[in-house]
């Protein structure tokens, strides 16, 4: 099934604090002599600067991925392309502006002109991306050539956001360059606010100012905070020459800033690249393997890098008790270097037990949405957290080995930044697809051990870290989790570039495809299911001759649309794992048999709807889990309205929902979005299923009402073999097909009536469904008893005029599947058919005395009264006769499914 890639997402926000808060501690000095009141108050304004600029440069760095994922799709090609086009901007502007603001004699002005930029160019993207975004989709294609797709991904953002990202990447040496004093180095506090301020606006974004206010009104509130940074840095500054420094005195060095004889400028940033280069590694490598015992939410990342800021900070913070006057020489760069080895060594360690991290606050507390969240940030925190530490302490000794061979803070911050934004290019599309994240693991810490100098081997310590790794080596297994029922096997295990798929078998030999172990994506016994879903949208089409699949999955649903050999079927999956892993269900028993191949595509589906030329008859949407981080984009108004602008004349598009997967309330609001694009849409129910419920949303743009005769047209011109295929999905006629319907478009109408509607700027099924995963509020039967309460289907909300003999019929039929799922709330199944005859007699022969057409009640009576046969003749006879008594009614007609074939 398309799902957005969201598992690098957050990468990038991990790459914009480190890069930008950890060379912030380059010289920190808390044991400076005390400084004139005026200077101290300095200090603490531009610790408060710094506090709300570092809220407001992640808020804009999560704002611009989540536009431009629309536009260049989920692909981790085009998501690692954003990523590098940002941060490369940022590197630009370290680099760039790093001598012009150490010759600088007014870098308080320069700071307030860089926020001030910042402001005004992000407010020009966030009104005008809406508009051109989706036109850059269309200038990608479809099916674009892996070059012209990373081109375009990379050099689009690169240009778009260039000017604010390179005043990013300056603002923070204008700061330091403002402040510096000597000896006397205030980066100690503009580091800690930096951070504070980056934890709290990613916090408060995403749990409070994108699910209420939106990302336009977001970024607003954000640009505002960069205006007054600018204003309030102007009128304190603007007219003041740097603190502490006078023009003649710009260029001079402190005495523990001389060049060091062991470590020239070219060594520094040798080390600073590779440090940027193999941490953010470690963040790619541990986000992965997280990613398969965790849920994957918005949330979820956000916890993640909260507890990566907490460790960066706790790193420097520390480091800070070194002194104004230390001089940070080889060998202390060898013990940062030993010491980050191990703390990755004990933090990789965790991840081989990242499942009992995450589930110890639900073993402790009871499960609930809290202690969900807690089992993501505990499991973080063990993995993270020291190597994050350690991570801290290690840039902040670079940076400061780098002023003591003049090294400006721009070029250091600049060349680390390089490192960075190369680690999820190496690692996550090369590294972890081709070796898997334990030898991944290994090559890191095998990384830190290179950058040693040789003089550190002459002690022990660094030999016993070779030990380690060895032993790591050759003991443990690989670092993956998949969950195996007993009796089980893995059929298939692939670590894509995006995701890990596999194959599950249970003791009875059902495969089951999950997605990072905790999407069920399908299984082998669902072919009946699946070809529901794939023919109930195809049979209210009169004539269809072409389908889009958005999803592929199992290929179960696809297949099962490919059986009719008139109509052409195309599949878009995100993953290429999954189209691979489908071969498997291929040759499982009960697969769907097409008689033609489908066509399949990997490519993000939000993308490929916007960019596609041609038009199709029928577009089925899956089953996308809305939890999943980015997987809200493809229930928006936006969405919808691309995807009816694919439709060809007559065309019918379907949305399936799992119930199982969502509240009330979400249902409520990608209904609101879905009336948006089609107001004369229905609902239908997929199957009778309590425990699984599955609800379409359907709707043909063009002709809005729906005709019995033409159903049946339809369902007489099939083949015998798809004819039968019908029969065993429940779909022997027209009152079965139509009988599926929940709600017409009156009755959506008023289900969705005040919900908030799920658009791109107001992301809801994004924000709202992760908390039904954390912890679901009620059962999936209850929730179809909720929506069957509200939903009250009506003949004149959903047929044409003139059928008024079938209308009668169909909603005779609706109100005995109203009765018989209200039944089935309550039946109690037992191993014993009279026991079970005993419980539905009555109440099944009442429904189908209500509407003989409504099978679903007589084929379990039959069936039982088969199987008491022989054990109870006089009882079997009974039931039979008051069956054909019932379904003699001349409304009526035979039951179509013989009984050998009865479930």
């Amino acid at each position: 099934m398309p799902r957005t890639c969201t598992l690098t997402r957050p990468l990038a926000g991990f790459l914009f604090l480190k890069v930008r808060v950890f060379v912030a501690a380059s010289s920190i000095t808390p044991q400076a002599p005390i400084l004139p009141l005026r200077a101290q108050a300095h200090w603490v304004f531009a610790a408060l600067l710094m506090l709300a600029s570092g809220a407001a440069g992640l808020v804009w760095q999560m704002v611009w991925t989540a536009q431009f994922a629309l536009a260049l799709g989920h692909e981790i090609l085009a998501v690692l392309s954003v990523m590098a086009a940002f941060f490369g901007g940022i590197s630009a502007g370290s680099l760039l502006l790093a001598h012009r603001l150490e010759r600088s004699a007014h870098p308080g002005r320069w700071y307030a002109g860089l926020e001030a930029l910042i402001a005004g160019w992000a407010l020009l993207v966030a009104f005008l991306s809406p508009l051109a975004l989706p036109h850059l989709s269309r200038w990608i294609g479809a099916e674009p050539s892996a070059s012209w797709h990373w081109a375009l991904a990379f050099f689009v953002p690169l240009l778009v956001l260039l000017p604010a990202t390179l005043a990013m990447g300056a603002t923070l040496p204008a700061m330091e360059r403002l402040l510096r004093r000597g000896d006397n180095q205030p980066l100690g506090w503009l580091y800690a606010a930096n951070t504070a301020g980056a934890m709290a606006g990613l916090l408060f974004a995403v749990f409070f100012f994108v699910p209420k206010l939106g990302l336009l009104n977001t970024s607003l509130v954000f640009a505002g905070i960069n205006a007054l940074c600018a204003v309030s840095a102007w009128r304190v500054w603007g007219r003041d020459a740097a603190f502490g420094l006078s023009k003649t005195s710009a260029n001079t060095v402190s005495p523990h800033e001389r060049p060091e004889p062991l470590a020239g400028a070219r060594v520094v940033g040798l080390r600073l690249f590779f440090t940027g280069l193999l941490g953010i590694g470690y963040e790619v490598l541990a986000v992965r393997v997280l990613s398969q015992v965790t849920e994957n939410t918005v949330y979820t990342y956000a916890m993640l890098l909260a507890v990566f800021l907490l460790g960066t900070a706790l790193g420097a913070a520390i480091l800070r008790r070194s002194g104004p006057s230390m001089e940070v020489t080889t060998e202390r760069i060898d013990q940062a270097l030993g010491l980050l080895m191990w703390a990755m060594f004990l933090g990789g360690l965790s991840l081989w037990w990242a499942d009992r991290s995450y589930a110890l606050p639900t073993r402790w507390f009871g499960p609930g949405a809290g202690t969900a969240l807690a089992g993501e940030w505990a499991a973080g925190m063990a993995a993270m957290l020291l190597p994050a530490m350690a991570m801290g302490a290690l840039f902040t000794l670079l940076c400061r080995q780098a002023q003591q061979v003049r090294m400006p803070l721009g070029i250091a911050i600049g060349v680390n930044t390089l490192g960075a934004a190369f680690a999820p290019l190496l690692v996550g599309l090369l590294m972890l697809p081709l070796a898997g994240a334990r030898a991944v693991l290994l090559v890191l810490l095998v990384g830190y051990l290179a950058m040693r100098s040789l003089k550190s081997w002459a002690r022990p310590l660094g030999w016993v870290a070779v030990i380690g790794i060895v032993g790591l080596a050759v003991f443990a297994g690989p670092l993956r989790f998949v969950d195996v029922p007993s009796g089980g096997r893995i059929l298939s295990y692939r670590e894509g570039v995006m995701a890990a798929v596999s194959v599950v078998e249970d003791a009875d030999g059902v495969a089951r495809l999950h997605i990072n172990n905790r999407v069920q994506e399908g299984s082998s016994a669902s072919g009946q299911v699946e070809t529901r879903l794939a023919q109930l949208p195809l049979l209210l089409h009169p004539s269809p001759q072409t389908a889009l699949f958005l999803g592929y999955g199992t290929g179960y649903t696809a297949n099962a649309a490919a059986m009719d050999p008139k109509v052409s079927v195309k599949a878009v999956e995100l993953l290429p794992e999954v189209i691979d892993a489908a071969g498997i269900f291929a040759l499982k028993v009960g697969a769907p048999a097409s008689a033609s191949p489908v066509t399949t595509v990997a490519a993000d589906a939000r993308r490929y709807v916007q960019s596609a030329t041609d038009l199709h008859d029928v577009i089925v949407a899956d089953l996308f889990h809305p939890a999943r981080s980015g997987a809200g984009s493809l229930y928006t108004v936006e969405h919808f309205s691309a995807v009816k602008s694919k439709l060809a004349h007559g065309g019918v598009f379907c949305q399936w929902l799992a119930l199982h997967q969502m509240d009330i309330e979400t249902l409520r609001s990608i209904v609101a979005a879905f009336l948006k694009v089609y107001p004369n849409a229905i609902a239908v129910l997929a199957s009778n299923s309590l425990d699984t419920p599955v609800v379409g949303l359907i709707a043909r743009p063009d002709q809005p009402a729906w005709q019995i005769e033409a159903v049946r047209s339809r369902l007489s011109g099939l083949s015998p073999t798809m004819a039968k295929a019908l029969r065993q999905a429940k779909l022997e006629d027209e009152f079965a097909v139509l009988g599926s319907v929940l709600a017409g478009p009156q009755g959506l109408e008023a289900f969705s009536r005040g919900a908030a509607v799920n658009t791109d700027d107001l992301p809801v099924v994004t924000h709202r469904a992760p908390w039904v995963s954390y912890s679901p509020q009620e059962t999936p039967r209850d929730r179809l008893a909720s929506l069957i309460h509200q939903l009250s289907p009506r003949a004149t909300d959903v047929l044409g005029v003139g059928q008024d003999q079938d209308a009668v019929r169909l909603e005779a039929y609706w109100q005995a599947r109203a009765k018989y799922l209200a039944f089935g709330m309550v039946v109690r199944p037992d191993a014993d058919p009279r026991v079970m005859l005993d419980q539905l007699r009555r109440p099944l022969l009442e429904m189908v005395t209500i509407s003989p057409d409504f099978r679903p009640a007589a084929e379990p009576l039959l069936a039982l009264a088969e199987a008491v046969r022989e054990t109870d003749p006089m009882l079997s006879a009974q039931v039979t006769s008051s069956l054909q008594s019932a379904l003699s009614s001349p409304l009526s007609r035979p039951l179509a499914t013989p009984l050998v074939n009865l479930h």
